[in-house]
């Protein structure tokens, strides 16, 4: 069965950090890209940073790519995204999801962790 478990978001203020983590079980990891995407209320969901472990690539929203930064752990099947300096609009529900190989729109998903950043 395959799971993705987000874990890492709550409350935090302005100018401040969270990581978020993305367990993942019941694929070969290597072979699926892994994104996070968010949504924020009366939003569409959008994806934020993903990488491919197939091949090191990684792809990426302007907006986030000077603030987040995407890594995976192999060896713990796990993805991250470090967010530093949160700004309130980054206020939304990220999740994970994966795709074989590369980048895509989302194949699995997991259930969400709130991220809120207060001014």
């Amino acid at each position: 069965e395959v799971q993705l478990v987000e874990s890492g978001g709550g409350l935090v203020q302005a100018g401040g950090s969270l990581r978020l983590s993305c367990a993942t079980s019941g694929f070969t990891f290597e072979n699926y890209a892994i994104g996070w995407f968010r949504q924020a209320p009366g939003k569409e969901r959008d994806r934020v940073l993903c990488i491919s472990n197939h091949d090191g690539s990684t792809y990426g929203r302007d907006s986030v790519k000077d603030r987040f930064t995407i890594s995976s752990d192999n060896a713990k099947k796990t993805v991250y995204l470090q967010m530093n300096n949160l700004k309130p609009e980054d206020t939304a529900v990220y999740y994970c999801a994966a795709d074989f190989l590369h980048c895509s729109g989302g194949t699995y998903w997991g259930q969400g962790t709130q991220v809120t950043v207060s001014s």
